[in-house]
């Protein structure tokens, strides 16, 4: 393990040829730093920065003030990654999708802001908050919420890139993965992928968090991530092979700290300098764990409670991008900053 983040092979050089999605937060800087300095191994860049909303007015589109304009003409200097910022819809759902003037306004807004800040494209994130506010169990209003991601990108097709008059703008789409092998009315599932495919360019699928405080466990078990993609690609038969290459398999960067105690349930995301400083203070003995394929060790801090710790390896990392390979998938990582700076020699 190297403290000083030492990379072993130059920083440019692709390994992984399918599209590589990063996501940049701007809590966690260190992301604008490495889109920097490992841009040419990235294909799209996702800087955490928009949200949609309701206000007295209608709606409005949040978020400008995060973006950083140095940083993008920096990045575009150096290589060639498409910069398509994350827009989640924070709306109430019936008030945008149950109305077509909301609708219509909405996809202005974020087509306007495309073109005046010069993206390439946008992610947008709202199944899971559709899901939250339970509108995905009517079948009217998930057919909606179809027909508004295709408005978007049809929407977003049809306008030219400011920079590149030979492309369009893209709409990559947030996806979450199946809660279990019988889908329910709130999942994504392969009809959804199916009937976007021609509308949207990727779709950022979200394995990880398979674990959580509640039930402390690995980040991404390696059979459930085969699972998820055999679910959404496995039954849409010969279309799978056109499909995948849409997909955008998650990879985390980030691990977890968890509270062991009985009774007690604690603990969350941790970065890569959390993790060094734990391995330094605790000196545990690195396990593998055979079943979900990733490593962990366990340690008790200072009051005698037991922790467990998941954080991705080049091994764990290793073996994602070998399945991800294998399916013909592009990948996307939450988050960069959050990683180890060798994690970046697989890539």
């Amino acid at each position: 393990m190297q403290e000083n983040g030492r990379v072993y092979e130059n920083a440019s050089r692709r390994h992984y040829a399918y599209p590589i999605l990063a996501y940049i937060t701007p809590w966690n800087s260190r992301g604008y730093e490495m889109a920097k300095r490992f841009n040419s191994k990235l294909t799209h860049l996702s800087p955490v920065w928009y949200d949609l909303k309701s206000d007295r007015n209608g709606l409005v589109l949040e978020g400008r003030h995060n973006a950083d304009s140095q940083w993008i003409s920096d990045l575009r200097k150096k290589g060639n990654a498409l910069i398509i910022p994350r827009v989640v819809l924070e709306t109430i759902p019936m008030e945008l999708l149950g109305k077509k003037k909301n609708w219509n306004r909405a996809i202005d807004l974020i087509v306007t802001e495309c073109k005046e800040m010069e993206y390439d494209g946008i992610v947008l994130e709202s199944w899971s908050r559709w899901a939250a506010y339970g509108v995905l169990h009517d079948p009217e209003m998930r057919s909606m919420a179809l027909q508004f991601i295709k408005e978007l990108g049809q929407a977003l097709h049809s306008t030219i890139s400011e920079r590149n008059p030979e492309s369009h703008l893209q709409l990559i789409y947030v996806i979450g993965p199946p809660h279990s092998s019988k889908f329910q009315e709130h999942d994504f599932g392969p009809e959804d992928l199916q009937s976007l495919s021609d509308a949207v360019d990727g779709f950022s699928l979200m394995t990880y968090d398979f674990s959580g405080p509640h039930n402390p466990g690995p980040n991404a078990p390696l059979r459930w991530i085969q699972k998820v993609l055999r679910l959404l690609l496995g039954g849409t038969g010969d279309n799978a092979k056109n499909l995948s290459p849409k997909i955008f398999l998650g990879i985390n960067f980030y691990g977890n700290d968890f509270v062991l105690s009985e009774g007690a349930a604690g603990g969350g995301a941790i970065t890569g300098r959390d993790y060094l400083a734990l391995l330094k203070r605790h000196k545990p003995a690195l396990q593998w764990e055979e079943k979900s394929e990733e490593h962990m060790f366990i340690y008790s801090d200072k009051n005698g409670i037991k922790h467990a710790v998941f954080y991705p390896s080049l091994m764990s990392i290793s073996l994602r991008l070998e399945e991800a390979r294998a399916w013909g998938t592009g990948i996307s990582i939450w988050e960069i900053g959050q990683g180890l700076d060798y994690f970046f020699d697989l890539l």
